[in-house]
């Protein structure tokens, strides 16, 4: 179980409405939704992994510190919400190792995770592989293998692999493969948008065949109050709001359904 620790703003729906140098003026939401997440997974017993945007960790060093106290794992999703393949692998490289430091700061706990912004290691940039092994990050989550407007590496594995030149494992977001298709359950969107029987359905036949699932979600798709962005397409729209009144309760299902942990103890790396 993960959550990506971001504003509503950070979002790469919204990319070309919202500058990064207005987040400043947006209201801050990220703690109070995190807060509720929190709250959840006290209730169900459940620990995970909060790949946490530097960018939040500076500005919210206390909402670190109360997810560490809360048994759960801190790990990194990068300093500015920049997606990979965007990046040179110098500025990726600079990247990785402040939002490293800057969680590791914050939490005094090591940092040996990694997730990049909008699963944006794909095909033309596995450089960032070896960038992150480089970097002293264990794991990484970074990879969603389908076909995507906005990511995805369906040529990737569906599962574990190490890649070469590298002692890191990466952990693709889980898929189902049916009729050669790849069926998406490992959480976002999808999680709001598909029905959830679908996703029990393909999360029990992966757990079936002997994989953990690697779910994820963010803290502001439990804000369905959250402020509108004026002007965004209507596609952005449908993506970032649709059905965010029923995450929460989709959310505790889930957890009550399946067994879950965070991505270090997973691994064997705790």
């Amino acid at each position: 179980m993960s959550v990506d620790v971001e504003e509503h703003f950070h979002v790469a729906a919204f990319d070309g409405h919202i500058r990064p140098a207005d987040w400043a003026r947006h209201p801050s939401r990220v703690v109070a939704n995190t807060e509720r997440l929190l709250a959840l997974f006290d209730r169900r017993r459940v620990r995970a992994t909060f790949f946490i945007l530097g960018w939040v960790a500076e500005r919210h060093p206390a909402l670190v510190r109360r997810i560490v106290a809360g048994g759960h794992e801190v790990a990194s999703h990068g300093c500015v919400h920049i997606p990979a393949f965007r990046q040179t692998p110098a500025e990726f490289a600079d990247d990785v190792r402040r939002s490293k430091a800057i969680l590791e700061d914050a939490s005094g706990q090591p940092v040996i995770g990694y997730r990049a912004a909008s699963f944006s290691i794909v095909k033309r940039n596995q450089w960032a592989f070896e960038e992150l092994d480089r970097a002293g990050y264990r794991y990484s989550s970074s990879v969603n293998p389908v076909r995507h407007d906005i990511y995805g590496f369906p040529d990737a594995p569906r599962f574990n692999f190490t890649p070469p030149g590298t002692q890191l494992t990466e952990c693709p977001i889980t898929t189902l493969e049916l009729a050669g298709q790849r069926l998406p359950c490992g959480g976002g969107g999808y999680f709001r948008l598909l029905p959830y029987g679908l996703f029990q359905w393909a999360m029990r036949r992966v757990n079936g065949a002997g994989h953990p699932c690697y779910f994820y979600l963010h803290p502001w798709e439990v804000d369905p109050d959250q402020p509108r962005v004026p002007g965004a397409p209507l596609k952005s729209r449908f993506r970032h709001y649709t059905n965010l009144h029923k995450t929460e309760g989709r959310l505790d299902r889930l957890l009550s359904e399946f067994a879950w942990d965070r991505f270090d103890r997973v691994l064997g790396l705790a």
